[in-house]
């Protein structure tokens, strides 16, 4: 990985009179902004995760894609941001739907506390798992043991 690409970790704000420049610049660092797209994926009724299972998020810790837990965030030539995030959905639900309706409540977080545009956001479905799988990957997280 070269340097170029480590140091464009972080977004400028614009700035929004003069005054205000005079104090200097504003970086959100995309890690920041990475938490903001999985804090509001998860408030979407179906996501069960984001980035995948326990195994899952060990192996993203090493690894050195960029990706941050299931989700990648870059910007485009203007400076918009290009988010890609991986999902498990709930069983039962209607994936199209619950996939656009992440699209748009990420789109409108990022916008509402970065005041940059998102560009494109695109969801990847990694899976579905039910509830009962739900509650043995908190048990396994939480080193609890389920007990009938």
């Amino acid at each position: 990985m070269s340097n170029e690409s480590e140091n464009n970790q972080e977004s400028t704000i614009p700035t929004v009179s003069e005054d205000s420049n005079t104090l200097g610049d504003i970086r959100i660092n995309h890690s920041v902004v990475a938490s903001i797209v999985r804090l509001a994926a998860l408030e979407v009724a179906g996501v069960a995760a984001v980035g995948g299972g326990f195994v899952d998020g060990i192996a993203e810790i090493f690894s050195k894609k960029g990706d941050e837990r299931g989700v990648r965030v870059d910007e485009d030539e203007v400076g918009d941001y290009q988010i890609e995030i991986r999902v498990i959905l709930r069983f039962g639900v209607e994936l199209a739907a619950v996939g656009t309706e992440i699209q748009q409540r990420i789109a409108e977080q990022v916008e509402k506390m970065t005041s940059k545009s998102v560009a494109r956001v695109n969801v990847v479905i990694d899976g579905v798992r039910t509830t009962e799988e739900e509650k043995e990957q908190n048990d396994e997280w939480t080193g609890e043991a389920h007990v009938d």
